[in-house]
């Protein structure tokens, strides 16, 4: 910043696109999506300059059509992680010397190449993998992904622009460094969108990173890091790998120069990934930060005020869009004995409406298929359970099957005991658990909601009491990190409600704000002293 201080473009949420019939981002995606379909892309790793193809390769599938091979990618040996790490550690001055707007002019450049030339790319990508209909992968893979480069930007211009006031002869200011070494950014499957923001905001803040996305995403990740380079990073700041997640991170965790995790994926392995960073934190040449997104049993509450087409629309929007594998997906719900049945019904009425789950292709369906088949009999086996369980009954749904893709029908679970086993283990797939209290109990039910969970990342409440609305917002402050009123516990909006949950969801560092980039760097104070002292004496010696 040594010829200006300089305003970044000010930054404003991506208009959401319809893709109503006949209109020309329909046909564009569609295109797209045949042309993915129809061809098969080679994905290597990406290591400085060079393009890694180890010959050693993993077939990609749409989740919705398993038995078709849409592309193979390399998996990578420990040389090749190991080769990740030190080009990044050899790129590391150019980039963090790079003058601030220069970083910020790369991503910005990355967010109009998705808004404009790459928007149909990246969004059928995300059907193809991820198996997201066309709604989901828009407001995912192309509005979320480019609102995080742009607010990104934006908070970056802000955290630099904070400086300490200055007492007279002396002028104080903080530069907010890069950390010292680099970065493992790990995400996950379900949305695009998180997969380009983890290494990205690190590396927008002058840190290098190595990027291991989802075997389940790499099809779509491949378009990420097509923008990025077509946006100018340049080669060795992020550096792409994919194989064996353990030999990976023992690989990344035992370098002296790991320096932060940026890590979104189950609570078991974020963990894990704590517990080996604490064995070995002796051998690191810094303290690394820790930031990780993970789990979520999240509650929809329903008051007896509230009206019962309100509730029922947020559960099944809440519960079954991108077939519940959101962190913030609804999957367990409170539902007041005088209008149960009402909501219930209601419920089955708009599910009824869906079709069968199928292909994202035809973009008449709402659900398609769950990511894999590790998924799919997860799934499988909790339905069954419910079914044969005698305090619990599948109401909606139930129906499964994996011969084409892996379809599971949304799943509605009622339920007579409020700790039944799918009221406290997440499940990531379109089954929600439904328990009915008694009108008079709740105060009593609030205690329940919060001590349900191990989790705090999203729940909603929905009432027409403003008093009932108020004891709940006090009584369940503790259990959601995003708190919704009058909503479905979904749909975060970069700018308007950063996210991320406190217990055993992560630590809470709300992506798509600037408390997240604030944990990429390592502020510098510099104290000038414009007539430096002579004397040791101070007046009061006299």
């Amino acid at each position: 910043m040594g010829k200006g201080f300089f305003q970044v473009p000010t930054a404003v949420n991506e208009p959401i696109k319809s893709y109503a019939p006949g209109t020309p981002e329909r046909e564009e995606v569609l295109e797209a999506y045949r042309n993915f379909y129809e061809g098969t892309v080679d994905v290597p790793l990406y290591i400085g300059s060079e393009q890694i193809k180890t010959g050693n390769t993993k077939p990609m599938s749409p989740p919705h059509d398993h038995k078709h091979v849409v592309g193979h990618y390399h998996l990578a040996e420990k040389k090749h992680v190991e080769e990740a790490i030190e080009n990044c550690l050899a790129s590391r001055n150019a980039w963090a010397n790079l003058t601030w707007e220069q970083r910020a002019a790369i991503f910005l450049k990355a967010a109009d190449l998705i808004a404009g030339p790459y928007r149909a790319k990246i969004n059928a990508a995300t059907m193809m993998a991820q198996s997201k209909n066309i709604h989901q992968a828009e407001i995912d893979s192309a509005c979320e992904l480019i609102d995080f480069l742009r607010f990104n930007v934006e908070y970056m211009s802000q955290i630099y622009e904070e400086q300490p006031e200055s007492a007279a002869g002396t002028w104080n200011r903080v530069e907010y460094r890069p950390l010292e070494g680099f970065v493992y950014a790990i995400t996950p499957f379900n949305f695009t969108a998180i997969a380009g923001n983890l290494p990205a905001s690190a590396a927008m803040m002058g840190n290098v990173v190595v990027w291991k996305p989802s075997d389940s995403q790499i099809f779509s990740a491949k378009v990420i890091v097509d923008v990025f380079k077509e946006a100018g990073l340049p080669d060795g700041v992020i550096n792409v790998v994919y194989g064996d997640p353990v030999m990976i991170t023992e690989t990344v965790l035992s370098s002296p120069d790991f320096s932060g995790l940026h890590f979104t994926g189950s609570t078991y392995v974020f963990k894990e990934l704590w517990k080996q960073i604490g064995n070995n934190i002796h051998n690191y040449k810094t303290y690394p930060r820790i930031v990780g997104e993970t789990g979520g049993k999240d509650f929809i509450l329903a008051h007896p005020t509230a009206k019962p087409q309100q509730v029922a629309i947020a559960i099944v929007r809440g519960a079954f869009e991108f077939q519940g594998q959101k962190c913030s997906a609804a999957s367990r719900v409170y539902l007041p004995k005088s209008t149960s049945q009402d909501i219930l019904d209601r419920v089955k009425k708009e599910v009824a409406s869906f079709n069968k789950p199928g292909s994202p292709e035809d973009m008449s369906n709402f659900i398609t298929a769950v990511i894999h088949e590790g998924s799919f009999d997860k799934l499988a086996k909790y339905i069954d359970q419910a079914k044969n369980d005698e305090n619990a009954e599948v109401i909606i749904g139930g129906g499964y099957d994996k011969s084409e893709g892996y379809f599971v029908e949304p799943t509605v679970i009622l339920t007579t005991d409020p700790n039944y086993t799918t009221m406290e283990t997440e499940l990531f797939g379109p089954v929600v658990t439904i328990y009915v209290y008694e009108d008079d109990q709740w105060s009593e039910t609030l205690k329940l909601v919060d001590q349900t969970s191990e989790y705090a990342l999203t729940g909603a409440v929905l009432s027409g009491d403003r008093y009932a609305i108020d004891e709940a917002t006090k009584a369940l402050q503790n259990c959601a990190g995003n708190f919704y009123i009058n909503d479905k516990p979904t749909g975060a909006v970069v700018g308007q409600q950063p996210f991320g949950g406190a217990r055993a969801s992560g630590t809470n560092d709300k992506a798509g704000s600037a408390q997240n980039l604030l944990r990429w760097v390592s502020p510098r104070l510099i104290k000038e002293t414009f007539v430096t002292p002579e004397d040791y004496r101070y007046p009061f010696l006299g």
